[in-house]
């Protein structure tokens, strides 16, 4: 049966021929945490039905990851209890296995492989997940086969590293009607007849015992059990596809329709919320795009081919939907295509522009009106309350407004010895606290405060010099700020 799966999205991982014999064929969930508009899943489901073999799923949870704690973990059991659900009710297979302590996982995605035709795997181009399938690509004894489900585009599509936002939306608006009509199954379980869940194999669940019911519950009884950093707390977002959806179709029928005016009002709270869940694969981009494509009303007629290149006007979509896009399918997958392209330094000082460098280089010696250190910023302790609230909503939360996390990472630059050490604590704060860190998106965020995917800007200033500029009392004059300082100052 011919693939749905575009050849651009799948890429083999390992040398190693199919087992055609073999009792299953295996999903390692690690990325893409949904049974929703999910590529890789997809592509398992076809592998499964052309060989006439069932389908066994695993997600795993380490606790060895960098900046492993309880909000993070809570948010992942979330998902893979409403998972169970979901699999459980097409009559798959599911097991999820969680980590008590490091090291305890090693060993069950090889034993799993061995009785595997193939093992199919989500192929996410940041953070741990590319080195961790490199080392599984030397372990498991079947095909081992990457997937890409990250977004609306391929990520091999582009054939260059794009440098702007302006560039890639061109290069998006010139394939518009294809992107958007790419097939996709929005439900990749739905109408298979899998028969009894298989079984799997023998020793597992005694060696690698599957994740109960009460862990899955993720109370914080189970979560200090775990070796993990239980300083930072759970937050009140909850994790799961049927949450990250509930969340979706509120904002569409509730909020879109005011977002154009008040999305950098920090009061307002009128963004989506949705980027926890965009991170922990919660939710797909195709999904937001077809809930606005479908409350819009949207088909490719309307596009307006002389807006072409435009953050508004060319879909033919209200102003509100348009700029919501803008942020889904061009900010998000432009720091997709950087991670594709620049998977050593996407995170690194040295990738930034050589305009940015330079002007950050003539004026490192400038006096700062305020210097603070990680610890300071961390506890929220600068003369700033303004900053000191955004820093908060972050710790408290795992979110920042988008607009305060522009002015958030632009102070610290302006208050840090160096902007090597800027870079160093807006890194270690958004990824220690942010449900969205340690995402492609929202490095593109950090590296923008240094001029990323911008250009100079004049006049130029002491510490920033040509790199973009904002102060708390500017924003204080554009936005009232008072209900945000209600919530989140001292």
């Amino acid at each position: 049966m011919e693939s749905m799966v575009s050849p651009l999205r799948v890429s083999p991982v390992n040398e190693v021929p199919v087992r055609e014999q073999g009792r299953y064929v295996l999903y390692w969930m690690t990325a893409y945490r949904r049974s929703r508009y999910n590529h890789a899943l997809e592509y398992a489901v076809e592998m499964a039905r052309d060989l006439d073999r069932p389908l066994l799923v695993m997600e795993g949870l380490r606790v060895g990851y960098p900046w492993a704690c309880d909000r993070f973990h809570r948010f992942v059991l979330d998902g893979m209890r409403a998972n169970r659900e979901a699999f459980e009710a097409a009559g798959v297979r599911y097991y999820p296995y969680v980590e008590r302590e490091e090291g305890q996982g090693k060993g069950l995605l090889k034993r799993l492989s061995e009785e595997a035709c193939a093992v199919v795997c989500d192929d996410w181009p940041a953070f741990f997940l590319p080195r961790m399938r490199k080392a599984a690509a030397e372990q498991v004894t079947t095909a081992l086969i990457g997937v890409d489900s990250n977004g609306m585009v391929p990520v091999k599509a582009p054939e260059k590293m794009f440098l702007r936002a302006y560039d890639f939306r061109r290069w998006i608006h010139d394939r518009a009607e294809k992107i958007a009509a790419a097939p996709i199954r929005e439900e990749p379980l739905k109408g298979v007849e899998w028969g009894d869940p298989v079984a799997v194999p023998k020793g597992v669940e005694e060696r690698w015992p599957e994740a109960t019911e009460e862990m899955l519950e993720a109370s914080e009884e189970v979560l200090g059990k775990l070796g993990i950093d239980h300083s930072v707390t759970v937050s009140e977002f909850r994790g799961g596809y049927r949450e990250a959806s509930n969340r979706l179709r509120r904002f569409v029928e509730e909020q879109l329709s005011d977002y154009e005016d008040r999305r950098n009002h920090p009061g307002e709270q009128a963004t989506s919320q949705l980027s926890p869940y965009l991170h922990f694969g919660h939710i797909s981009g195709r999904e937001i795009f077809e809930a606005i494509r479908a409350r819009e009303g949207w088909e490719p007629e309307k596009i307006d081919r002389s807006r072409h290149g435009k953050n508004s006007g060319f879909w033919g979509m209200s102003g509100s939907a348009e700029a919501y896009l803008d942020q889904v399918l061009t900010w998000r997958e432009l720091g997709l295509n950087r991670c594709v392209w620049d998977p050593e330094g996407y995170d690194q000082y040295e990738s930034l522009p050589e305009w940015a460098k330079e002007t950050l280089r003539e004026h490192a010696e400038d006096e700062r009106p305020y210097v603070y250190s990680l610890e300071e910023f961390d506890a929220a302790a600068t003369h700033d309350e303004l900053w000191n609230a955004a820093q908060r909503e972050l710790k408290q939360t795992g979110i920042m407004h988008n607009y305060m996390r522009m002015l958030w990472g632009k102070k610290i630059l302006h208050w840090s010895k160096t902007p090597r050490e800027a870079l160093d604590i807006m890194v270690e704060l958004n990824n220690r606290y942010g449900l969205d860190g340690r995402d492609p998106n929202s490095y593109s965020g950090i590296f923008w405060v240094l001029g990323r995917f911008d250009r100079p800007w004049g006049p130029e200033r002491e510490v920033f010099g040509k790199v973009r500029y904002m102060t708390s009392k500017s924003t204080r004059r554009k936005f009232n700020v008072d209900a945000y300082l209600e919530r989140f100052g001292a």
